[in-house]
């Protein structure tokens, strides 16, 4: 007998048929790369690094988000930390030396000023939150500063809402995809198919291949106004420190629940310590709303002024209470 072999149907729409669906058929990214690619920076900066006997001049790079016509540009702040000088290329071929307005550690982000001779084409921003796991993004990017314009390469959204650990703090609500990115790629634009920023480039992991991270717009818009207005980010602060609930901790203290946040230190005098909250309380919520871990502690606590007062639900030997918490400024 005659033995038929057909592939499995998804597989056939990779390869292509008669009936291609959209994942056979990916669209090309060609006039996407020509509209966004005017609105990439490269940045290049120099460093000073101090001897026994001289000091050295050393020399990194990035990428920025043109964000205004008269020459806002957003990068990253690990991009010009401790530097002495930055320098932005633009697609036109034009370079200007740039000031830096002001930085954020807590998002690692910064806005940089340039005075250009014209009027600069300006990024559209996307809606991060609309965006799946499984959506086509494209990365623009100075990677490994070679010349000739940005690299661009496509990928998915392969998770949301991560959480990143770096040197200077964890990043919260982060992107994370396999478009690459690397070396020089700080700072570029994470974008949909329909041309809009979605986010900002800002990480990866070195130990691993395709995981690659982004700050959302959701997260960078109110922050990159803050900078250009006032050239820094005031946020709200109960002035303590929270670790996640995690089932083994709330194992070992016999909590009866296995999601929040628990406070690991106070500051004395401070808005929570004012407010009776005490090392090793449980915060659950935040006016009604839970907090599942620090990530949504600090999403919820930053979407508020300094002053407010929140009402703070939380566990005390498994037993719940309510406070009134005023805001200070962190």
């Amino acid at each position: 007998p005659t033995v038929v072999l057909e592939a499995p149907p998804i597989v056939s729409a990779f390869l292509g048929s008669p009936e291609t669906s959209q994942i056979g058929e990916l669209p090309s990214i060609a006039d996407l790369v020509d509209s966004v690619e005017e609105e990439v920076a490269s940045i290049s900066v120099e460093s000073v690094n101090r001897g026994l006997f001289f000091d050295f001049t050393d020399e990194g790079a990035g990428s920025g988000i043109i964000v205004s016509s008269d020459g806002y540009i957003v990068t990253n702040y690990h991009v010009i930390h401790d530097v002495i000088a930055v320098k932005v290329d633009l697609p036109n071929g034009e370079s200007y030396d740039a000031d830096i307005v002001g930085w954020d550690v807590v998002t690692d982000l910064a806005v940089l000023k340039i005075e250009p001779e014209s009027s600069l084409p300006v990024v559209e921003w996307g809606n991060s939150d609309s965006m799946r796991v499984g959506d086509w993004v494209v990365a623009f990017g100075n990677a490994l500063s070679l010349k000739g314009g940005p690299t661009v390469t496509l990928g998915i959204i392969s998770a949301l809402g991560r959480t990143v650990p770096t040197e200077r703090g964890s990043l919260y609500h982060m992107i994370q995809t396999d478009a690459a990115i690397n070396k020089g790629n700080s700072g570029g634009p994470l974008v949909s198919l329909d041309g809009k920023v979605i986010g900002i480039s800002t990480a990866m992991l070195g130990q691993a291949q395709g995981i690659g991270f982004a700050v959302s717009s959701e997260t960078a818009l109110p922050v990159i106004a803050s900078l250009i207005e006032h050239g820094e980010v005031v946020r709200p602060s109960m002035e303590v420190s929270v670790e996640d609930v995690t089932p083994a901790i709330s194992n070992r203290l016999g909590l009866n629940v296995k999601e929040g946040v628990i406070v690991t230190r106070i500051a004395q005098r401070g808005a929570a310590f004012d407010a009776g909250l005490q090392v090793g309380d449980v915060i659950t919520d935040l006016d009604g709303i839970p907090t599942k871990g620090v990530s949504d502690f600090l999403t919820l606590l930053w979407s508020y002024e300094v002053g407010d007062s929140v009402e703070v639900s939380y566990l005390r030997s498994n037993k719940l209470f309510e406070t009134s918490v005023e805001l200070a400024e962190r």
